[in-house]
């Protein structure tokens, strides 16, 4: 079984967290438990999902853990435009991010698709 740390969309999604961290560092301080915890969670819970998965014993639970955290990728990028819409980030960065979260999301569908085609193998 591959260590989760080799997986190549867990070492951007580790980049992506640290990412967000950076953003919201100068959120307003009354968001420090709204907006500022909702994407850091959510960060957190992508690169966490990809973990915990690859130590699951079957396909099938890899694959539920990967579409975890795809769910929490198409979070983080709701919440960033939240925050453009709220102006506490600028557009620019933002989209940097939301670049960031697709190609993210991206790599953790095919990397379902090709978990779950691994289930039906001998």
């Amino acid at each position: 079984m591959q260590r989760f740390r080799d997986i190549l969309v867990w070492q951007k999604s580790r980049a992506l967290t640290c990412r967000v961290y950076d953003l919201t560092r100068n959120y307003p301080a009354d968001e420090r438990y709204g907006l500022v915890a909702q994407l850091r969670r959510a960060a957190i819970s992508v690169m966490s999902n990809i973990a915990e998965g690859s130590k699951r014993i079957t396909q099938r639970d890899y694959a539920h853990f990967l579409n975890i955290a795809e769910g929490s990728a198409a979070e983080i990028e709701s919440l960033l435009i939240t925050s453009t819409d709220q102006a506490y980030l600028d557009t620019e960065s933002a989209d940097e991010a939301i670049y960031a979260v697709d190609e993210i999301s991206r790599m953790l569908f095919a990397l379902r698709r090709s978990v779950l085609s691994r289930t039906n193998a001998p």
